[in-house]
């Protein structure tokens, strides 16, 4: 499992700050009873990794996409930022410690970043499912990752 992704030069303002935590609080309840994003209208899920300096638990909503043998795709867009999210750098330093909820199930899931032509045919897919994923590519001149997430034994 490699997580190569690099950050970019340029692109949008990353979201942060008390309201976009407040925001994601809120999503985060709504994702655990509903597994939809609110406003956005796809599916999403609320993802718990490890924080790579910390060690505590970390809390993100996030959108996904249908991956092949029932795993999930999620894109670390941060909205088109030149920085990679937090969770991405988490991902990458604990990809066997995360856990995933969705509508009031949790899944202990390991996380893989997709590479090369896997990697482009998962985004062709994505980026037809989601036109807003598809504008955030054009904000920023890093490749957004995509990981895929696979339920742990």
């Amino acid at each position: 499992m490699s997580f190569n992704a690099t950050d970019g030069t340029h692109g949008a303002r990353q979201p942060g700050g008390r309201f976009m935590r407040w925001v994601n609080r809120w999503m985060t309840g709504r994702i655990r009873r509903t597994g939809k994003m609110p406003f956005l209208g796809f599916d999403a899920l609320v993802l718990t990794t490890i924080g790579r300096k910390s060690g505590l638990e970390r809390v993100t909503p996030v959108g996904w996409f249908p991956g092949k043998d029932g795993s999930w795709l999620i894109v670390a867009s941060a909205a088109g930022a030149a920085k990679n999210p937090d969770w991405y750098h988490n991902l990458a330093a604990h990809p066997d410690r995360v856990q995933i909820e969705l509508a009031g199930r949790k899944v202990a899931v390991t996380a893989e970043q997709l590479n090369g032509a896997e990697r482009e045919e998962a985004w062709r897919a994505i980026a037809a499912a989601s036109a807003q994923f598809a504008q955030y590519q054009e904000k920023t001149d890093r490749q957004l990752p995509i990981i895929r997430l696979t339920p742990r034994g």
